[in-house]
């Protein structure tokens, strides 16, 4: 389309304009982020107060001009904040909830490697596309599986105990009393450990077809003194061994198998009659125009370049994507045996789903 003989509306233009250079701002300053992030600067600055980029150079032991040019940027983005004044830079609180606090319900510092990984991974991708085939998670750069692991973590470890498990039917009285429960597409176990740790009656066992990060679950639970009851192996949702278990859990993973029916499927058949299978999953209304907001945004681009990949490099390739819906995922449970399936609660990035026999 040859716009030069187009009628172009100039309101529109500079509107659109404003906002495209809005994102290439943060396109630009993901790795800003991700170095941010890696050389431990936000949570330096937030410790330090108001600083001088040389006194936070000092405090990282990084070099003061390219800390001067980090901060700029920094405050370019509304991330940090400049004194003018005194040529100090601070955080708010609530930026370094954001950027500097792990433990923080709103971090989102693991964003940087997120970003890094779907942009080294771009030529595969980009081959993807015109082949039509999939790029496997086991493919991936190795960033993208740590990123995922603690992007993933504060959701856990503020809802999942708090939330999500006493919203599914009977299950918090089971695990207290002590019961059996697997975690299928675990990855490094962050969810595991998360219900081990407040659930010390029973027993968990993680599962991930990914080598790598079963070896790295299998440390971090060896480090935290729970081996002697949390197990991982290496396993696909298919294979899964039947220990009998009184809840499944499939987290943020279910859209990403290229056969979730035939995992479901064979998950029903290592339950117990009375068992539950927990389905936690990304936001997504059922219409795609009602996920044209900022949370359907970040998760179609995951599912574009993450999520579709990884279902179409398996067998079946069902390809449900990050933005499946309550609607594709309860046909896909009924398709696999379940008969009860409700909507258990929610928040603005999850679906809390629970399927029952």
């Amino acid at each position: 389309m040859d716009t030069r003989n187009s009628t172009i509306d100039p309101d529109k233009l500079n509107a659109f304009m404003g906002k495209m250079l809005n994102d290439v701002g943060a396109a630009m300053n993901a790795s800003l982020l991700l170095i941010g992030d890696k050389l431990g600067l936000y949570k330096a600055l937030a410790e330090g107060g108001q600083m001088t980029p040389s006194e936070l150079a000092q405090k990282t032991g990084t070099s003061e001009r390219y800390i001067r040019e980090w901060l700029s940027a920094q405050a370019a983005s509304d991330y940090v904040v400049y004194d003018p004044q005194t040529g100090c830079f601070s955080m708010q609180p609530e930026q370094a909830a954001v950027f500097a606090d792990e433990d923080s319900p709103v971090f989102l510092g693991a964003v940087g490697d997120l970003v890094a990984a779907t942009l080294r991974d771009e030529p595969a991708i980009s081959d993807a596309f015109r082949t039509g085939k999939g790029v496997g998670w086991d493919k991936r750069n190795k960033c993208l599986f740590c990123g995922t692991a603690r992007f993933f973590r504060t959701a856990y470890r503020h809802h999942l105990v708090q939330e999500w498990l006493p919203a599914l039917d009977g299950i918090v009285e089971k695990l207290e009393k002590g019961a059996t429960v697997a975690d299928v597409g675990c990855g490094h176990g962050v969810s595991t450990m998360i219900m081990a740790q407040a659930f010390p009656n029973s027993r968990f066992h993680g599962f991930d077809y990914h080598p790598g990060s079963i070896e790295d679950a299998t440390s971090a639970a060896k480090a935290a003194g729970m081996a002697d009851r949390v197990t991982f192996e290496v396993s696909s949702a298919k294979t899964v061994p039947a220990y009998g278990y009184d809840l499944v859990c499939f987290f943020d993973c279910l859209h990403d198998m290229g056969d979730p029916v035939g995992a479901l499927s064979h998950i029903k058949t290592t339950m117990k009659p009375d068992g539950t299978c927990m389905l936690v999953e990304p936001f997504a209304n059922d219409r795609l125009e009602d996920n044209f907001n900022p949370v359907g945004r970040v998760y179609y681009a995951a599912s574009t370049v993450i999520c579709t990949p990884a279902s179409l490099d398996q067998e079946v390739g069902l390809a449900l994507g990050a933005q499946a819906g309550e609607a594709r995922l309860r046909k896909v449970a009924s398709d696999a045996g379940f008969t009860r399936f409700r909507r258990a609660t929610e928040t603005p990035f999850n679906l809390i789903l629970e399927a029952r026999p």
